[in-house]
């Protein structure tokens, strides 16, 4: 894995995130076109909440011997924490936050210490650069799904 890359693009997830939703009305970010999935609103206010979570769980494998890691159901997270009212420029906000935050850590480590694990409560032993690729990976998977939606409007 080459880690400066992988940060970086890390970096850039929550803009290529916005790009994703440029142009859309409030009425098409809460539409939920495709039946069984949430709207883009969901999504985004979904990204936000795991950002923190995910960086918990990085720095906990940094700092800690193998700490627990635990899991969240991004179901009750969407049930439960008000996605219908939050605000999506603070959503944004707290993604570039916690990124460059988290990134400036991460950009101080070797590459051995990607290698330092936490036990996940459901997916068992994960390294940090496994971590870093999943987070990393999180918002490219949702944009394909706010693309699928915007298809099914035709926006």
């Amino acid at each position: 894995m080459d880690v400066a890359k992988r940060i970086e693009e890390y970096l850039a997830g929550p803009d290529e995130l916005r790009q994703s939703i440029a142009g859309m009305s409030a009425a098409e970010i809460d539409a939920a076109p495709i039946p069984g999935k949430w709207s883009t609103r969901q999504i985004i206010c979904h990204i936000a909440d795991f950002e923190p979570v995910y960086a918990d769980r990085m720095k906990r494998v940094i700092a800690e011997e193998k700490p627990p890691l635990l899991g969240g159901d991004p179901d009750l997270f969407a049930a439960k924490l008000a996605y219908d009212q939050r605000d999506l420029e603070e959503e944004f906000q707290l993604m570039t936050a916690v990124r460059q935050h988290t990134a400036r850590i991460l950009k101080t480590l070797s590459p051995e210490q990607f290698q330092r694990t936490g036990i996940h409560s459901r997916d068992g032993e994960l390294s940090l650069a496994t971590l870093l690729d999943r987070i990393t990976n999180h918002i490219p998977h949702h944009i394909r799904l706010i693309r699928e939606k915007r298809e099914a409007m035709n926006v």
